[in-house]
Formats: structure tokens, sequence, C-alpha cells
């Protein structure tokens, strides 16, 4: 990030405007919506920026900018649509002091304008670095769609309010409190009766919420999908919006708890197998503990927390605390990991059953009904298979497998590094030993990559595991 977003308080700050033009006009339209005091100083200007000067909505100097035209200004722009003129005016801005922008010159100017959606007191800012205008404008026009004209006049009502909302507690019942308003009871207020209506609606909504007892604690476990953020169901977005605390385990990517509100406390409780780890009583006892203080706890795990997500402890704790719950799923790392090879899980003529299988549990290495997976053309899908492949291809061998089969082991399943890795059974463990994996990873059994069967199977070991 070059460009650091801030909003400017200039009510009464003076802001200096080079040029008469088509540019400048821009500009002094956004500028107008403010309280600054502007002043446009050019040898000549268009006849709507006369008519704004005549009307006392800005000072107007016809001549060319001087040093000291931008002193004591906030911010300058340079608007002459003319090169030569606008490095000339900025450098006298820049020693008068000023915050100089330069239309349509992003390499020297100190700050940008953004595109903005204003719903005043609500202001909405869209910057794109001065890489993709087009982009944001596109962005401003979807937001001015979806956030409508009573946004401004519940905000500036609200406003009013907040000293009478410090009667709640601070935290999770005041939010639920201006929840609430901005989203049910201010908007239906304002719909039935005009603005007249919100703030009697506040009083009342405010009673109400005084009169409440206590904030009871819920916990939301919540899927958080194999890595990419942008294949968190809305369900689980929403969840993260509102969250005091999330708990989350070792593979929950940091892109995805950046999606957590800024307020929430974020506690890592990863476990790795065969690793260093908190002990699952210990998890249990700390969701517990949170959601007991009336807090609003995301326990957010890595994929779909019904899969191997030890999702049945957590949950006893939880009802035998007497704590209200749900669960929302998530894409599992299965799923994402065929479509990145380009395969299905299930195909008619070759399968009709998937198994979901797991590398170890909570005493080593995990037995399974290695004849039935030996059969022609049965596909499994191993999670936390990589430490076990030897004992695996070990067990398949020996009960009669090809080892033909192919094996595909997908690192870092979705993410932007996701690594795919084409073996057979026979082949598995040397070829996962010479790639040295340092990500978690999925082991696909019976499937190939769709585009690269032929290959995988022909290239040498070392080709394949680079």
């Amino acid at each position: 990030m070059n460009h650091f977003p801030i909003f400017m308080a200039l009510d009464g700050r003076r802001v200096v405007l080079s040029g008469g033009g088509a540019a400048a006009l821009a500009k002094l339209r956004l500028l107008l919506k403010t309280t600054a005091r502007l002043t446009v100083v050019a040898p000549w200007a268009a006849p709507e920026i006369h008519r704004l000067a005549a009307a006392g909505k800005l000072t107007l100097i016809l001549r060319p900018q001087e040093a000291g035209d931008a002193l004591c200004a906030a911010l300058f722009y340079a608007a002459n649509e003319n090169d030569a003129e606008d490095a000339r005016v900025a450098a006298l801005a820049r020693r008068d002091g000023a915050l100089v922008n330069i239309v349509d010159n992003l390499a020297d100017s100190q700050f940008i304008t953004p595109a903005i959606v204003d719903r005043d007191p609500v202001t909405v800012a869209i910057g794109t670095e001065g890489a993709a205008p087009v982009l944001a404008r596109a962005i401003k026009a979807d937001l001015e769609a979806r956030l409508p004209a009573t946004l401004g006049p519940l905000a500036r009502i609200g406003k009013t309010f907040r000293k009478a909302v410090d009667v709640l507690p601070m935290g999770g019942k005041r939010r639920d409190f201006w929840s609430e308003f901005y989203f049910n009871t201010g908007p239906q207020a304002i719909a039935q009766n005009g603005e007249t209506a919100v703030t009697p609606a506040l009083e009342s909504l405010l009673d109400d919420h005084i009169q409440t007892g206590a904030k009871r604690g819920r916990v939301d476990l919540v899927g958080a999908g194999p890595g990419d953020p942008e294949l968190l169901t809305l369900k689980a977005r929403r969840a993260l919006d509102k969250a005091d605390v999330v708990i989350h385990d070792r593979l929950v990517t940091p892109e995805i708890l950046e999606l957590a509100r800024r307020e929430a406390v974020i506690i890592d409780a990863g476990k790795e197998g065969f690793g260093s780890a908190m002990a699952q009583d210990d998890i249990n006892g700390l969701i517990v503990a949170q959601a007991q203080k009336g807090l609003h706890v995301v326990r957010l795990k890595a994929g779909d927390p019904t899969i191997f997500g030890r999702l049945d402890e957590e949950l006893d704790a939880i009802t035998a605390a007497g704590l209200p719950y749900v669960i929302i799923p998530g894409i599992t790392a299965a799923s994402a990991a065929v479509a990145g090879i380009g395969q299905s899980l299930t195909k008619r003529q070759r399968n009709s059953s998937v198994r979901f299988l797991t590398g170890h549990d909570t005493r080593g290495f995990a037995d399974h009904d290695w004849r039935a997976l030996v059969r022609t053309g049965e596909v499994a899908a191993i999670y936390m298979g990589k430490k076990s492949a030897r004992f695996i291809q070990g067990r398949l061998l020996m009960h009669g497998a090809d080892p033909a089969t192919p094996v595909t082991i997908i690192e870092n399943v979705s993410r932007a590094d996701q690594f795919t890795l084409a073996t057979t059974l026979g082949d598995l463990e040397p070829t996962l030993r010479q790639a040295d994996l340092g990500g978690p990873a999925l082991t696909l059994f019976g499937l190939a990559p769709r585009a690269a069967v032929a290959a995988a199977q022909s290239l040498p070991l070392q080709e394949i595991a680079q």
C-alpha cells in the first residue's frame, strides 16, 4: 500500500485549485461537497466557475499562479491540463507547504483523490493506487446502487443519539443495538413515517435493550474452506463479521483471518498431527469459557468442521455448558483438490462411492478396510496422509493393490501456492520424500490430473518432484 487512506478534516481550511477548464470543474464538483474554503487560480475560467464565484461558493483569482497563492492551504490541485504548467504550479504549491495532487499524474502527486460514494455522513472511498480508475468507477457504481438513500439521514440521527447509548455496556450489547437500528428499526421507521419517526423509534429501541438481561454467549462452529478466501461461504463470512472471539486452527489462512471483525480477539488453537498442539480438552474449555462471558465465539476450522475436525468433542462441551450453537459447513479440501486437477470424486462406470480417510488418529497411523480399497476403480481422499504415506502404501500393496494405481498429492489446496504431485502407488513414498513438501497436503488415491495422466506416469521421478 503506497497510499494510506485517511479522511482529512477540511472544515474552514483552504483548498487551492489551479486551472479553469474541464479537469478543474470535475475536482470542484467533488470539493464543493466539503466545507473547505475553496480558491481557484487561473488566467481564465469556465462560465460555471464564474457562476460559483459569484454565488460565494469559491474565490476566483484570474491570473497565473504565483508564489504564496497556496500558503496555509491544506490541499492543492494542479488541473491546468498542461504538463509544463501543472509542474510549475505544483512546485510553487510545495514550497508554500501544501499537499499536492496533479490531475492524471500519479507519479508526481503527494496524494490521490479516491472514487467516492456519498451518503453524507456515510462516505465510502475507493482507491486502486491509480492502477485501475475504470475498476474504481465500476465499484462505485455498484455501491451506489446497493446503499439506500436513507443511509445518510439514519447516520446523522444516530450520531446525535450516541451519548444516550453509553448506558449500554461496551461491546456486543451496543453493537446489537446499532445493528438493530441501522438494519431494521431505523429503515422501517423512515419508510413508514419519514425522518421525524426515527428518534422516537430510537428511544423505544434503547428502552427495550436496557430492559433486556445480560447477553447470552453463543458459539458458531465455522468451516473456513481449504484456504482460498473466495471459497468462504457467505454464512461463514457473516459469522466472522459478528464475532467477538475467533478461535482458529493451524490451517486457517491469514487471508481468511483478515476478514474477521477488527475488534475481534483472535486466538490460535492450532493442532498438528504428531507435533506440538493445544490439547483438545483445553480447546473445549477455551470455547466454553469465552462464550460464558456473553461473547459471540467463532470456532474456525479449515475445510469443513464435520470432516476430521473433532467437532463432536467440542459440541459435547458446548451442549454440556448449555450454550447455543450453530454449525456452518465449509468446502472440504477433497472437493477443492479434485477441482484443481480437473477431476471429480465420483464417475459412472468408475466409482459410485468415495472414501474420506485420515492418515492418522489419536492412537497413531489409522487402519482402514484396505481390502475394499484395492478394488479396481476405487477412489479415496486421504487427509493428513503425508507423514503416514509409507504406512498407507505398505498396507495397500500388502492387500493386493496395483502398484500402477494413480495417486495425486495436492499441497496447499486452493491457495496461490498450490502444488500438484502426480505419481503412482508404487512410487508414492520415495516421490513424497524427494519432493519434501512443507505445507498441508491431501492425497487422492485412484485419481490423476486430467491433463497430465500420461505425462505423470512417464516422467522420471526427479522431474515429477520438481
